[in-house]
């Protein structure tokens, strides 16, 4: 016979046996996210956050920075719920700052910041916040800092962002996108102009095989071209012709300086009969009697004419 002391710890043991862990609300909010049930999902990143509420341990935070990674997402890639979605990656920020999800968090930021309020400064914080934990992504992170303080037409700023990218991420696959807007940014200042020149044609030099490089040599021809060097622009926009993806549109820019050759070189220049007319020993046309002796052309005519 049961006893009420056994039928007790069995209805204890048998209620905690069915008690949701915060591993079975992880779950369940995969399988809602699966069955495009979003709200659902947050319910079960929630449900999961209030079990590990008051638990201190290092697995416990793990766990919290992945509930909040996870309703954070469900914000902004399910809901497209920006505000809300900001307000979560904050707090997983703030509650888990050590963790790979804050890490993450901060770069997400950063795109919606950018993105969606147009707040640039924001956006170069939480980028500069995660470059700061030295990830693997530095390189490609310090380009997206160039890339906003171009936006915001910080030129200067932004060249210098750019060249960390070159000098301390060496072998980095965005190298040569670096140098290509370090050196459009220059192009932006009216003083650097010349440094722009110089800087597109170092990347042509140490990177021949970028995709950039025909690019950088159409801006080159450009910047030649508005400091009146014709002859040069054309010459680097033949080779810039070989590989650019768009040749009509560098053919153009040829025909054009071919034009604004044309219409400032003076009309003797090349003139075969004007030429041989100022030659020495080159014989004068005959002229009238009445030429001779110091009448004029016009006079000379009307005698004709009589």
């Amino acid at each position: 016979m049961v006893t009420r002391a056994a039928a007790l710890a069995a209805a204890v043991l048998l209620a905690s046996s069915c008690k949701e862990t915060s591993a079975d609300h992880f779950q369940k909010a995969k399988d809602a996210i699966f069955e495009k049930d979003p709200q659902s999902a947050l319910k079960h990143y929630r449900a999961a956050l209030d079990i590990l509420e008051k638990d201190d341990s290092p697995e416990a935070m793990l766990s919290r920075a992945r509930a909040l990674r996870g309703a954070g997402d469900v914000y902004f890639l399910e809901l497209r719920d920006m505000r809300q979605a900001v307000a979560v990656y904050r707090e997983l920020i703030q509650q888990c700052p050590e963790s790979k999800e804050a890490l993450e968090a901060h770069v997400i930021l950063a795109d919606i910041l950018r993105n969606h309020f147009r707040d640039l400064r924001g956006a170069i914080n939480e980028l500069t916040a995660a470059i700061a934990r030295n990830p693997p992504q530095s390189a490609e992170l310090t380009y997206q800092v160039a890339k906003v303080y171009f936006e915001l037409g910080d030129y200067q700023q932004c060249a210098l962002e750019a060249s960390q990218v070159f000098t301390r991420y060496e072998t980095s696959a965005f190298v040569d996108d670096a140098m290509f807007l370090r050196a459009q940014a220059l192009s932006m200042m009216e003083e650097r102009k010349a440094d722009a020149a110089r800087a597109f044609e170092e990347l042509t030099r140490r990177m021949p095989e970028s995709e950039l490089a025909p690019h950088s040599l159409d801006e080159l021809g450009k910047l030649k071209a508005e400091a009146g060097e014709e002859e040069q622009a054309i010459a680097i926009w033949v080779q810039a012709l070989k590989r650019h993806p768009d040749p009509g549109a560098v053919q153009a820019s040829i025909n054009r300086a071919r034009k604004r050759i044309a219409r400032t070189t003076p009309k003797t220049i090349g003139d075969v009969t004007e030429a041989f007319d100022h030659m020495p020993g080159r014989r004068p046309a005959p002229r009238t009697s009445l030429e001779a002796v110091g009448g004029s052309a016009e006079e000379a005519a009307r005698d004709h004419g009589d």
